[in-house]
């Protein structure tokens, strides 16, 4: 299996630039899948990313929070999923806590709360739109001396602390270490609807001379991992644990990590973690390129024993104040990446959002053009949510209304409790609403049981599932056929547009559709042609076959027109 994965590398090394040049011009030849984590780590130390604005004031509450908002958004439009927000920072949160104080982040004075509680707020503004929100940990770092975090941990638990420079640090070997982060992240499952906790610099400094050996070294950490993964899973066994790596977890046959990996420089055993189930995800730092990243991140992917990996993208290297990468380093690792099965996690938010080098134009014109849903925890065996019952679509000229109810399940199994069921809306001009295609979602993870959605032609049929927090998807509530069909004249009776042989006549389109393109795919998904939009198309190049027509916006909003059977003969 290792070698297939080191194979698809170089295969997609040498094909993916033309693939992406081509993806945006003349075809649409990769629809991205339904599942994978899309995921940004949102800093807020020193407000790298947010918040820009200290809390004082209800002006500056407001403020604060509508900086959050606009971040949200923007991530909401580029179809992200993953919020990672740093939560714990050097021993200080953004929270109210009985362990630890008030980072100066919020407020602008350490020790002291903004008026509100920024956690709250981000994981409701997040759960608004579709997005989950991790608690970022930063585990074993507590700052400088004379920080807040470690003036803290040395009146409470002195035992606790060493110093290594000018840092201080919690010390792994102790078991009360374990028992204190644990305690942390069980505060903030238990008081927060947060989606995951994601431990950060779970490992020893790597400045630190070890007096022990490196597998007790690595025990030591294991057991604060196994410490937080218990705590965690006894109050919500949905929230996922992960956290971030190293990005090279060793040395490998034919590359080597150059000194710099998981379990020899960071004594994490994290291939063990993911083993024993203690972690659901991980999202490796693989702030590298080329042969530094592709092999190693095949081979995260390999020993993940079925849990997610997502990659760490070291984005702000695009900057040129960084290492001024090319912006196709990127696009070549988001590309392979999504061949490999797995997700990537941006670092960090704000070099997406500064559209540094065109990445969040690429972002969310090209590599998500679709909304998608987190990758289910199929370790977890328990039943799906039950189907949505009652539909009801009302329309008008220009929208429709759809509402529905969600079954009331035995609350005693928690994982199925109506509350913690939220739901995916799809669209689609044929029915049954092909569920399974990413090009049908319109609303993904909403806790809404009501939305309004815009009409058109081709917007006739809907399906509604509930999904619960392991990410299982129930049986789809399909509208029933013939609702709303609307003028199917275009397409005709069976949707089949006649041809020629050498030309098609396609049907009238709204203008507000701003149609570019169209895309002849196969039966399989493959585009196989590609036009600039006419109404009248040349197919002469196209081989004999059945094909699905579709629209491609300006926008990257993609829609199904109908079928043409081509035969010359």
């Amino acid at each position: 299996m290792k070698f297939i994965y080191l194979l698809l590398s170089i295969l997609c090394l040498n094909t993916i630039a033309t693939t992406a040049q081509v993806f945006h011009k003349d075809s649409y030849s990769h629809i991205p899948p339904k599942r994978e984590v899309r995921a940004v780590w949102l800093t807020t130390i020193g407000g790298l990313d947010w918040p820009k604005t200290y809390a004082h004031t209800p002006r500056t509450i407001e403020k604060q929070k509508q900086e959050l908002c606009t971040l949200l958004d923007q991530l909401q439009k580029a179809n992200m999923n993953t919020v990672l927000l740093q939560t714990r920072i050097r021993g200080t949160v953004i929270y109210p806590s009985q362990y630890e104080p008030w980072d100066g982040c919020v407020s602008g004075k350490p020790g002291s709360s903004p008026g509100y509680d920024p956690l709250q707020f981000a994981i409701e503004e997040c759960h608004k739109r579709g997005m989950e929100c991790h608690a970022w940990v930063v585990s074993v770092p507590v700052g400088r001396p004379n920080g807040t975090g470690p003036k803290n941990l040395k009146r409470r638990h002195p035992e606790l602390l060493m110093k290594i420079g000018d840092e201080m640090f919690m010390r792994p070997e102790k078991k009360a270490t374990a028992d204190y982060i644990a305690n942390i992240c069980r505060e903030i499952t238990r008081n927060y609807d947060i989606d995951g906790i994601h431990l950060d610099y779970i490992r020893y400094p790597e400045t630190m001379k070890l007096s022990i050996s490196r597998t007790q070294a690595r025990q030591n950490i294991s057991s604060i991992v196994k410490a937080v993964h218990d705590a965690v899973k006894a109050e919500k066994p949905w929230v996922k644990m992960s956290c971030s790596p190293i990005g090279k977890r060793n040395d490998l046959n034919r590359y080597w990590s150059r000194g710099w990996n998981a379990e020899e420089k960071g004594c994490q055993d994290v291939e063990r973690w993911m083993r024993e189930g203690w972690m659901d995800q991980i999202y490796p730092m693989m702030y590298f390129k080329g042969d530094n990243f592709f092999p190693f991140a095949a081979d995260w992917k390999e020993r993940s024993h079925g849990k997610t990996v997502s990659a760490g993208l070291g984005i702000y290297f695009l900057s040129p104040k960084e290492a001024n990468w090319k912006f196709e380093e990127i696009q070549r690792e988001m590309s392979v990446c999504r061949q490999m099965g797995i997700g990537t996690a941006m670092f960090r938010n704000k070099f997406l959002m500064d559209n540094i080098k065109g990445l969040y134009d690429f972002t969310a014109n090209e590599q998500n053009l679709y909304p998608a849903l987190v990758p289910e925890m199929t370790w977890y065996a328990h039943e799906a949510p039950a189907m949505p019952t009652n539909l009801s679509i009302q329309r008008d000229n220009n929208a429709a209304t759809l509402s529905w109810d969600n079954s009331t399940q035995d609350k005693t199994t928690r994982h199925q409790a109506s509350t913690d069921v939220y739901n995916n809306v799809y669209a689609s001009n044929t029915a049954p609403v092909d569920i399974s295609d990413p090009r049908n979602i319109i609303a993904a993870r909403t806790d809404k049981r009501s939305i309004n959605v815009p009409l058109s032609p081709l917007t006739k049929h809907f399906a509604i599932t509930a999904i619960d927090r392991y990410g299982k998807e129930s049986r789809p509530l399909q509208s029933a056929n013939g609702d709303g069909e609307g003028n199917t004249a275009a397409a005709g009776r069976h949707g089949l547009i006649r041809n020629s042989g050498n030309t098609i006549t396609l049907p009238s389109m709204p203008s507000t559709l701003d149609v570019e393109y169209i895309l002849f795919e196969s039966s399989t998904g493959c585009t196989v042609a590609s036009r600039r939009y006419a109404k009248v198309l040349n197919i002469k190049n196209i081989p004999d076959g059945m094909y699905i027509i579709r629209s491609l916006s300006k926008k990257g909003k993609c829609h199904r027109l109908g079928w043409v059977f081509i035969k010359r003969r």
